[in-house]
């Protein structure tokens, strides 16, 4: 292990996030998640570790480290896809770690349509829901939306009475049978449709029903029976409340405009809100804190008035006080945002209590009176306030806490994306910027060349001259600053 990989693992947080292995190149080699980053980064490298054959030629071959933290563990399973599917490092191929997310997928045009799990979404006209990080959830998803409806799970093109001679669905799983022609295709297609809305989450009393016969069945001492249920309804919860990729326009208009009736009604305000904005802060690699601030007009994400910040006046990870920042910054006489974006009716933190009070005491300093300010607590997907009114919990399947999901959830998403492009500039600034003489051409030349500040500093100085077209002193110079920089000792 070398010194710049020890002193790397001394400052491994402990929080949710990615972690990205380098070899001596500078070339990322593994990307991993973790709940606890310092738990697993450290897990590699304790002595007499017992690791796979795979794993141990993984860390013989480390030389770098860096992180990223993220909110939880199910965002670091995304951001951890993202990275794989930009970089593909040769470790995560060669262990199989970059498939794709599961996705439910039905054609409207078959004659009995079906529902199938894929991994891939495309733009075929197919009805597409998902992706989701939680193969059960779609799986679970699936299994009940057949049953439910009697929708047939067989996947010959059109059923017949050939393919229900090796099939008994109709008797063990409450299929509709159109191969027996027990239904006619209206009839089919009306199961298939409601089934359709039960996944963009227009049913909810499915659900509800699936939760007094969990509360029944408990009642009466039958465990087994509220465990599966209560297993069910948390997946389909989860299903159901999240993102349909081929919605029609005004369904999706409909549905916000309810959303905001709920979120109106839920926390008293006078009107629904027209524009919501959410902020949310991040950490980039544990040390620089960003802010994404996203919009949703009529309910419905607007891109145009996306922002993102870097922030100036917080040291470390301090989200109450850099929630405070993005609020004077948005709001503050200063500000240059106020006539680029529509003033918000409803303004959402992104976390718990904490946050909320320190955007509203920054509101307050600089005299915003006028802006609704609540937080949304993302562990019980809670809306908090700290006035009169409390914690407001809305049902799981209530478009109201949709729209607010959804908004924190493209929050998240932009922050990723800062991150990312952050990362890609960092890459792009060098250590050898330091050095005179040696301009953006030359230091294109030597990376291209060497491919990393580690490389440089173990190339011989005459090398280095000949690639960047420079004399013997500025060559070892570069070579110095290389060193210097953390490449190996001279």
């Amino acid at each position: 292990m070398n010194d710049v990989l020890r002193e790397r693992l001394r400052d491994v947080p402990t929080r949710p996030g990615c972690y990205l292995m380098r070899d001596r190149r500078g070339v990322i080699i593994y990307v991993g998640k973790a709940k606890n980053l310092r738990r697993r980064v450290l897990s590699y490298f304790r002595p007499g570790a017992d690791l796979a054959p795979k794993v141990r030629s993984m860390v013989n071959t480390v030389a770098d480290l860096e992180w990223m933290c993220v909110k939880n563990e199910a965002e670091a399973l995304l951001t951890e896809a993202s990275l794989i599917k930009q970089y593909k490092p040769h470790f995560n191929i060669l262990m199989r770690d970059d498939k794709r997310y599961l996705a439910l997928r039905a054609d409207p045009d078959d004659p009995f349509p079906r529902f199938a799990t894929c991994r891939i979404v495309r733009d075929d006209g197919a009805l597409y829901f998902g992706p989701f990080p939680s193969s059960p959830v779609v799986r679970a998803a699936k299994d009940f939306v057949e049953k439910h409806y009697g929708l047939r799970g067989c996947d010959a093109l059109v059923p017949d009475e050939e393919t229900h001679r090796h099939c008994h669905a109709d008797v063990i799983r409450f299929c509709a049978a159109p191969c027996e022609g027990k239904i006619s295709v209206a009839e089919y297609r009306a199961r298939f449709d409601e089934a359709c809305a039960f996944l963009r989450g227009e049913r909810p009393a499915v659900i509800a029903g699936l939760v007094e016969a969990m509360k029944d069945a408990a009642a009466r001492e039958d465990f087994a029976k509220a465990a599966r249920l209560r297993d069910t309804v948390a997946a389909l919860r989860e299903m159901t409340k999240s993102h349909f990729v081929r919605r029609r326009p005004e369904e999706t208009r409909d549905a916000a405009r309810r959303g905001l009736a709920e979120l109106a009604a839920a926390l008293k305000l006078e009107k629904p809100p027209r524009v919501i904005e959410c902020a949310d802060i991040s950490n980039l690699f544990g040390t620089h804190s960003v802010a994404s601030m996203v919009v949703a007009v009529d309910g419905l994400p607007d891109r145009r008035f996306y922002r993102h910040f870097r922030i100036e006046t917080v040291e470390g990870a301090d989200d109450p006080r850099s929630m405070a920042e993005v609020v004077r910054r948005r709001y503050g006489p200063e500000s240059t945002l106020a006539a680029k974006s529509p003033r918000a009716d409803l303004f959402i933190c992104d976390g718990g209590i904490t946050q909320l009070r320190a955007a509203r005491a920054a509101f307050a300093e600089i005299g915003v009176t006028d802006i609704p300010v609540v937080g949304l607590a993302e562990r019980m997907e809670i809306i908090v306030t700290d006035d009169e009114r409390g914690d407001v919990f809305l049902p799981r399947d209530s478009q109201g806490l949709f729209v607010a999901t959804r908004l924190r959830d493209e929050a998240h998403r932009f922050a990723i994306t800062y991150h990312r492009n952050l990362r890609e500039r960092t890459i792009r600034e060098s250590a050898l910027d330091e050095v005179q003489g040696i301009g953006p051409a030359k230091k294109t030349a030597l990376l291209r060349r060497f491919h990393s500040i580690y490389g440089i500093a173990r190339a011989d100085e005459k090398e280095i001259a000949a690639v960047a077209g420079v004399g013997p002193e500025i060559a070892a110079a570069v070579k110095r600053i290389a060193v210097a920089a953390g490449g190996e000792k001279a």
